[in-house]
């Protein structure tokens, strides 16, 4: 039996993996890259690396096998059919007998399109009859921490999410969650809602960089269409900031609010805060 890592690599899929190292032997964890240079870290540790690519079917072929456990990670391949990438693994997941699957998905209450493919995936993962866990993470902290530059640059927060909260935590909190998962009994066909413990506003997140770098930082409301325009001119391609712009939409009607209190139960320890997550973005 394994414990089965697609996106090994990427920036939640290596948390995972660190996480699990904490907890089994290397020997019994697997970790499906892209790019087994990538991964030369991991092997190095005893993981098993195998190379497979959500675009290619043939690759998952034989990769799973009865008993294991399989954390799906939501490719970030948006124009190349996402639904019909994760039914690649469903079915390979389906055809080996694994024991569990589990699914990076999106909180139930999103509406934003965003959500149409995890809603997609949910519905071939529940169709598939395979057991399965819906890890229905919310917004990482890092979506916004990772991209600080233009902020402290223009000494301003844009988004279009009016008062809106949102229930954020750190990629090593969701990935503690899933590690719970995958290592844990009890889960099978289970949802878990899951988001940080403390919501907060983008004039809430403006004060805290204020306080934190002693400039005087502003948070200015735009409109979806505005947000769009601005990160379009930044490099995003087009479909994407729409794609951006209509999360912060669900924002303002409180869309990513999660207070079910799954992920610090899971990770049993209470969610990282959005000011330390600030504090080691600054630190660099």
């Amino acid at each position: 039996m394994s414990i089965v890592v697609t996106g090994a690599t990427g920036h939640l899929g290596r948390h995972v993996v660190e996480q699990l190292l904490e907890k089994v032997p290397a020997g019994q964890i697997t970790a499906v890259v892209r790019s087994k240079e990538k991964a030369a870290d991991f092997a190095g540790r005893g993981v098993r690396v195998a190379v497979a690519d959500y675009n290619a079917p043939e690759t998952f072929d034989g990769l799973f096998a009865a008993g294991d456990r399989v954390l799906l990670i939501s490719g970030n391949e948006f124009d190349k059919g996402r639904v019909g990438q994760h039914r690649v693994v469903i079915d390979a997941a389906k055809a080996a007998r694994v024991a569990l699957l589990a699914y990076t998905s999106a909180p139930g209450t999103l509406t934003a399109a965003l959500a149409d493919d995890h809603r997609g995936t949910e519905e071939a993962l529940l169709g598939s009859g395979v057991p399965y866990v819906l890890l229905r993470n919310g917004w990482y902290h890092e979506n916004y921490t990772e991209n600080l530059a233009p902020v402290l640059e223009h000494s301003a927060v844009v988004a279009a999410a009016g008062g809106g909260r949102v229930s954020s935590a750190s990629r090593a909190d969701y990935a503690a969650a899933a590690v719970a998962v995958l290592t844990g009994e009890g889960h099978e066909n289970r949802t878990y809602e899951l988001g940080g413990d403390e919501a907060w506003s983008f004039a809430e997140y403006a004060a805290e960089l204020s306080r934190q770098t002693g400039e005087e930082i502003a948070y200015h409301p735009v409109t979806p269409e505005a947000l769009t325009g601005i990160l379009a001119g930044a490099g995003v391609p087009e479909p994407m900031a729409a794609v951006l712009a209509g999360v912060d939409a669900s924002i303002e009607k409180g869309e990513l609010v999660v207070d079910s209190g799954d992920l610090s139960r899971l990770a049993d320890r209470p969610t990282t805060p959005l000011a330390e997550a600030v504090a080691a973005a600054l630190k660099g």
